[in-house]
């Protein structure tokens, strides 16, 4: 019987003792997220951002507790408590990441559509604008006129900002006392003397935090100045010129016994509408200041029962889906045939065809937008020009939509032709192969095989281009701003897109509108979402019979 040899070399080991190479090594302890140090670049950042959330916190706060909106201000530092708890503790990972966005997300796109949706329920515009009380105090200031006995004022025209823009204010020196005061829609306000330097003859040429104007450029702001009106408790303040003022007195006054305002000179009464937020006389006049108030769904209605409005409104509706088909539709074509062009292998150079075809995407869309317009200029213009003919393109309705749309083909097609270049080049050759085998012709095969299946992949492009050209702004506001307009609608035109007929019912120089914008905004919401709901519907349908 043998016997195991012990030594350097043996297996053998002591009983009670481990083999020499079986023991695990020793781990050290795992650190874990909690535990992970922050490193002087992250702590410096983080300090950054959440003094800078600190400070945005305190800077919205004055305002409102100045308006005594207490909710507001409770949801303000419930919110700022909530960041601060968040990215100063190591809990809450995922949640660091995703606040942000959603903050933005809430604040650019929720509160625009909410606040546009409870706009589109008032009467919001001109002359309706602020609450009851500051329709009283405009209408009497504005009716402001000079009387025997009138205090008069030396005056001189300044502004905090720039002397061409920059909201303007009246330093008046009173000539009995000589104190100056600073005037401007919410009334006077002294000023310490120490702050401000007067010239013989009572007039301001300095004064702390003000720039005053020269006479050149107030004379350039005179429609401005003479529109100012200071509200004083007897009255009001107005200029007489650049370097006199005078306080006046309302012709108008609102008497609260019969919640109407009553002219003294005339003695005529105009009443307050609760439901119209004016003030209305017997005959139907109404003032031109007025209040915010909630009309219901008038704006609504008022774009199908309106004559002066539904017609030209249809009109635009059924030339806005027009223009949006043809844009994608047109543009869709002519890119799709010039990618199926140049995905043949008969075909040599394409690299360099690409790159010239993409030309077109990569130039400014509004740089473009206005040489093109330049170019269909009726007396100096490229297009007449070249052909020899003499169009007035923007002139006539059909030919200023013509143009518009050949605009929007030419920038458009190369965005179709890069999609429907990557599409044609996933789609397997041995599949339009076969189709040659059995027998089909290159339309048969085309049809049945190449464009079922890029529609497959395009259609979810084309919904979106659709949804971007039902509302190109750009496209009409740069090129023909609408135009042609008929001689008694000068707001609605023949190429009037509905966005840019809101943008007009909004900004225009007719007075704005922002109760009736808002209302047309949210028509257009609802018609894209309704055509772009069915669309994606019957891509997934699609999608299933192709899948």
């Amino acid at each position: 019987m043998s016997t195991p040899l012990s030594g350097p070399g043996s297996a053998t080991q002591a009983p009670g003792r481990e083999p020499a190479g079986s023991r695990p090594p020793r781990s050290r302890p795992s650190r874990t997220r909690d535990d992970a140090p922050i490193s002087l670049t992250g702590l410096a950042g983080k300090v950054l951002l959440l003094g800078l959330t600190a400070g945005v916190a305190v800077w919205a706060a004055f305002p409102l507790i100045a308006a005594g909106m207490w909710p507001g201000l409770a949801l303000l530092a419930a919110c700022t408590a909530g960041l601060f708890y968040l990215y100063l503790t190591r809990r809450h990972i995922p949640a660091k990441y995703l606040v942000p966005g959603t903050l933005f997300l809430i604040a650019f796109q929720v509160f625009p559509v909410l606040y546009t949706a409870s706009t589109a329920f008032t009467n919001f515009g001109d002359g309706h604008r602020g609450s009851k009380d500051d329709a009283i105090v405009a209408i009497g200031s504005s009716s402001v006129t000079q009387v025997p006995g009138s205090a008069e004022y030396a005056l001189s025209i300044a502004t905090k900002g720039d002397p061409a823009t920059g909201a303007l204010v009246f330093l008046v020196t009173d000539p009995g006392t000589g104190a100056v005061s600073v005037g401007d829609t919410d009334g006077l306000r002294r000023l310490d003397p120490a702050d401000v330097t007067v010239a013989t003859g009572g007039r301001v040429t300095a004064a702390d935090g003000y720039t005053v104007l020269t006479v050149g450029q107030a004379s350039s702001r005179s429609k401005e100045i003479t529109d100012l009106v200071v509200p004083t408790p007897g009255g009001a303040v107005r200029s007489s010129g650049l370097s006199r003022a005078y306080e006046g007195k309302a012709v108008r006054a609102y008497d609260a016994g019969c919640d109407c305002v009553r002219d003294a000179e005339t003695g005529q009464t105009w009443t307050a509408d609760a439901e119209a937020g004016a003030f209305v006389a017997a005959d139907g006049e109404r003032l031109a200041q007025g209040w915010k108030v909630n009309v219901g769904l008038t704006n609504f209605t008022r774009v199908l029962t309106d004559e002066n409005i539904s017609g030209p409104f249809l009109s635009s509706l059924i030339w806005n889906f027009a223009f949006a088909i043809g844009s994608t539709g047109g543009t869709f074509l002519l890119g799709m045939l010039i990618a199926l062009v140049l995905h043949s292998p008969r075909m040599r150079g394409t690299n360099f065809y690409r790159v010239l075809l993409v030309l077109p995407y990569a130039m400014p869309s509004f740089a473009m937008l206005l040489a093109w317009r330049d170019m269909f200029n009726a007396d100096f213009g490229l297009i007449n020009s070249l052909f020899g003919v003499n169009v007035d393109w923007f002139g006539q309705a059909w030919t200023a939509r013509f143009a518009v749309i050949l605009v929007q083909l030419w920038l458009g097609y190369p965005y179709m032709f890069l999609v429907a270049t990557g599409a044609l080049q996933a789609i397997p050759r041995e599949l339009t192969e076969a189709t040659s085998v059995d027998g089909a012709s290159p339309w048969q095969s085309f049809r049945a095989v190449t464009l079922p299946l890029l529609l497959v992949a395009l259609s979810p492009l084309l919904i979106s281009s659709f949804a971007f050209n039902f509302n190109n702004f750009n496209a009409i506001y740069l090129t023909t701003e609408g135009a042609p307009f008929p001689a008694d609608n000068p707001a609605n035109g023949a190429t009037d897109l509905l966005i840019t007929y809101t943008y007009r019912l909004a900004f225009g120089g007719q007075g704005a509108q922002f109760g009736f914008a808002a209302a047309i905004s949210l028509f257009i919401f609802a018609i894209v979402a309704v055509v772009s709901a069915v669309s994606f519907r019957r891509t997934r349908q699609q999608e299933e019979v192709y899948a």
